[in-house]
């Protein structure tokens, strides 16, 4: 059963099919733990709540055995025609990968119970209080990179990662995945806000992406100079890895950007309004932004050309 769910799941387009024993993650609690101990968390107040269902999904999902974790890639090598025009992440070109991996994934959850009708679970996309890259780990997709992103030796780390927790028991893997990092610190040099720590830990008042989307106030002085460019998201960390390397582009429609995105200028940009972002952002990731914190990135940039 183990191997038609991943044989199937690559089918469907996912880049990594994994299953892990529905348990506690003691080692994965305790640096959760120092990370919120330290406010590595910032603004985000969430990531301190549930915590208990955060590391044990038998909380979460009532009779929970497994824990399914699938890859879904998003690399592209397009990239906006303006060198100077405001910097969106990758991920956020196309439609919302939690509705396009939720499509997916629902299909596989079918397929699953069509070979054991008795089954029953949840499927989570970055919806709710789950270890994502925990379980991807302990489910031998890659390892914890030092910029704290899940690295895929085969698929990199420009990867979605959602999960499927069932009430059934599968062939579980037991050796994880080694690290492949070695001494390589390109992801700690090139990040321009030192938001990369030593210890594999993001502090998230000093990372452009949370500044630029989860954080709702002001950009902080002191990282609103260093922005380069970036208006949502941040990819530098990734783009330096060298498993990105040999990246191949995703062959997901729904990633696809509006062309006339990729065609705006610096100064359509500053143009911007709510109209506009309406039309180019539907059932975009840049939604939940929203177009008056978008517009207020774009000012920053301004004032820091």
């Amino acid at each position: 059963m183990s191997e038609h769910i991943k044989k199937k799941a690559l089918e469907l387009g996912f880049a990594g099919c994994g299953f892990s024993k529905a348990e506690a993650l003691s080692e994965d609690a305790q640096r959760l733990n120092a990370w919120l101990k330290e406010g590595y968390h910032a603004r985000m107040s969430y990531m301190a709540n549930h915590k208990e269902k955060r590391i044990d999904p038998t909380l979460l999902v009532e009779g929970s055995k497994t824990v399914i974790s699938l890859l879904y890639n998003y690399y592209t090598d397009r990239k906006q025609r303006d060198l100077k025009a405001p910097i969106l992440s990758k991920y956020a070109y196309g439609r919302d990968y939690h509705f396009v991996m939720k499509e997916k994934m629902q299909l596989l959850f079918e397929f699953i119970k069509s070979l054991h009708p008795e089954t029953e679970g949840r499927i989570f996309v970055d919806s709710a209080p789950v270890l994502d890259r925990a379980w991807a780990k302990r489910a031998g997709l890659g390892w914890i990179g030092k910029n704290s992103m899940l690295i895929s030796r085969s698929a990199g780390s420009f990867v979605f990662i959602g999960e499927i927790i069932l009430n059934v028991g599968l062939e579980y893997q037991t050796i994880p995945e080694s690290d492949f990092c070695g001494s390589c610190t390109r992801c700690i040099e090139a990040c321009p806000t030192g938001a990369i720590l030593d210890n594999r830990t993001i502090d998230s008042e000093r990372c452009i992406s949370y500044q630029t989307i989860e954080n709702k106030g002001d950009i902080s002085p002191d990282i609103e100079v260093r922005l380069t460019g970036r208006v949502f998201g941040c990819d530098i960390c990734q783009d330096v890895c060298p498993w990105n390397r040999k990246a191949l582009n995703h062959l997901e429609h729904g990633f696809n950007p509006d062309p006339e995105l990729m065609e705006m200028s610096r100064e359509d940009w500053q143009n911007l309004d709510r109209e506009k972002f309406s039309l180019l952002f539907n059932q975009s990731p840049v939604q939940r932004t929203g177009y008056r914190k978008l517009k207020s990135n774009l000012d920053s940039l301004q004032k820091n050309p």
